[in-house]
């Protein structure tokens, strides 16, 4: 599986390069706090949901969750790659290496990922 650091994914955003990020938590968690742009794919209904949101198949696809230990993405992104998207990479830092870089965050709040998700 295809990784993307935090340099590499900064870069994509601030260059307004066209690419779909994907949080793979649960929605409260997406709600409480995520990415800049990001779109909300729940593990469990990957494959149900990923051609309404991930229509372009042959887009790039970067996947996070809340850190290094979380699998999420990782499984999301095995169900996207066998539904035939090619270009799916997974931000193994997830939420938490976001954040404590001190990078922005949208959502409803900002604090800690751990003192929620």
């Amino acid at each position: 599986m295809k990784t993307i650091s935090r340099d590499e994914l900064k870069t994509k955003m601030e260059r307004g390069e066209e690419f779909f990020l994907v949080e793979t938590l649960a929605e409260s968690c997406y709600q409480h706090t995520h990415l800049p742009g990001a779109i909300h794919l729940s593990p469990f209904a990957a494959q149900r949901d990923a051609p309404v949101v991930l229509p372009d198949k042959s887009a790039l696809v970067v996947l996070y969750c809340s850190d290094i230990t979380c699998m999420a993405s990782g499984d999301v992104a095995e169900k996207l790659q066998a539904m035939g998207y090619g270009n799916v990479r997974v931000y193994e830092g997830g939420k938490q290496d976001w954040m404590e870089a001190g990078l922005p965050m949208e959502g409803r709040s900002r604090t800690n990922v751990r003192n929620h998700c």
